[in-house]
């Protein structure tokens, strides 16, 4: 097997270093749902190379194994033990850490979920803890804004209107969809953390940008913000999908500027970047099926 196999490991990397630098301008709707695109395909690609370098150690196992001192047969020598060993413990680890993060997921969903009933799509908690999350629904229902009394208290009014206008707007769009596919791509490869914490970011800014134009005041919607953010540093409680979540200093310093223009010219290189594992595990997957089938 040729270098092809690897290339979807180490574009890995390039799209790591590529998801900060998209985030830094144009809007963030796009960005959020391209990154998570192409990281589901790099997760996908990644992980198939990993299973093909892991079933290279088969030519050890009888009866390939009594073919290698065959004297008229040749086969095809595939990759060092080494490396197939490294591949198929990367893919036991990466097996693992998908499961535990769909438990985490599971379990944190269920715990929003039983803490009340809702009423027109809104939870009020009476927990001192400030927090406001969107809790999405379980398949064919709606999801439902939860909001904490220790929120309430926290906010006048008008930024009441901010906070429900955020949460709506994952609700809207589905940003818990996004988050949970991005985090499935780390956990299957680590070398995506980058881009799963960038979508969290994007996400944010996207429910930031819905909120400021809901109230039609990017000053309000940036105090609100900032003091939800204040409230909550040190106690643990900011939630994925919370108007509390997501690096609020980038956030507050953004929504002091003129809201952003969509520039899909910066999603170019990510999408080359998805062609590229779409080439690079389609001549891999050739190469182990010619392997294959001299195997056999």
């Amino acid at each position: 097997m040729t270098v092809a196999v690897y290339l979807p490991l180490l574009l890995a990397l390039v799209l790591a270093w590529l998801a900060p630098r998209i985030a830094e301008r144009g809007g963030p709707g796009p960005a959020a749902r391209g990154l998570t695109a192409i990281a589901v395909a790099a997760a996908a690609s990644s992980t198939w190379s990993l299973a093909m370098l892991a079933l290279t150690m088969l030519d050890d196992l009888p009866p390939l194994a009594a073919l290698d001192d065959h004297p008229t047969l040749e086969l095809p020598e595939p990759v060092p033990g080494l490396v197939a060993l490294v591949a198929g413990l990367a893919l036991l680890l990466g097996g693992v850490r998908l499961l535990i993060e769909l438990r985490r997921r599971l379990v944190t969903h269920r715990q929003l979920r039983e803490a009340g009933t809702a009423k027109d799509g809104l939870v009020v908690a009476d927990w001192s803890t400030p927090l406001a999350v969107a809790v999405p629904g379980r398949p064919g229902r709606a999801g439902h804004l939860l909001v904490t009394t220790g929120m309430l208290r926290l906010l006048d009014a008008d930024e009441r209107r901010v906070v429900f206008a955020h949460e709506q707007a994952h609700l809207a769009h589905r940003h818990g969809r996004l988050v949970a596919a991005t985090a499935a791509a780390a956990a299957l490869n680590p070398l995506l953390v980058p881009v799963r914490e960038t979508v969290a970011y994007l996400v944010e800014r996207w429910a930031d940008e819905d909120a400021a134009a809901a109230v039609d005041d990017r000053d309000l919607t940036a105090q609100a913000v900032a003091r939800a953010a204040l409230a909550t540093v040190g106690s643990g409680s900011a939630a994925t999908l919370g108007i509390n979540g997501g690096a609020a200093l980038q956030r507050v310093r953004a929504l002091t500027e003129p809201a952003p223009t969509p520039r899909r010219r910066r999603l170019i290189g990510p999408a080359l970047l998805g062609g590229g594992f779409l080439t690079t595990v389609t001549a891999a997957t050739v190469e182990f099926v010619a392997l294959v089938r001299a195997w056999l």
